[in-house]
């Protein structure tokens, strides 16, 4: 069996990959939450590593589709594709 490591910080890696993606996709705290019909100081709250605050599923799930990246990615879980995605990748690759 194998042994599950969880993340014992893990609203501070979603809050660092908020801000993280938030930053590439070159938008303001302001504009996140206004596409993600929040706050915009409950928005800093999340980002801020001062404010022990914690955040919804619902907020969560609306933050990724807004910075159009999946809820595991903003958690920090690295994942491998799905099994049919590497058996197409592998009848497709040039012999």
């Amino acid at each position: 069996m194998n042994i599950i490591e969880f993340d014992h910080d893990i609203y501070n890696t979603i809050r660092k990959n908020i801000k993280l993606y938030r930053k590439q996709q070159k938008m303001t705290a302001e504009q996140l939450a206004e596409l993600a019909l929040l706050s915009y100081d409950f928005v800093r709250q999340i980002e801020s590593e001062k404010v022990a605050n914690t955040f919804s599923v619902d907020t969560l799930y609306r933050i990724a589709i807004v910075l159009d990246v999946s809820v595991d990615v903003l958690m920090g879980i690295q994942r491998d594709p799905p099994i049919d995605e590497q058996t197409d990748n592998e009848n497709n690759e040039p012999q």
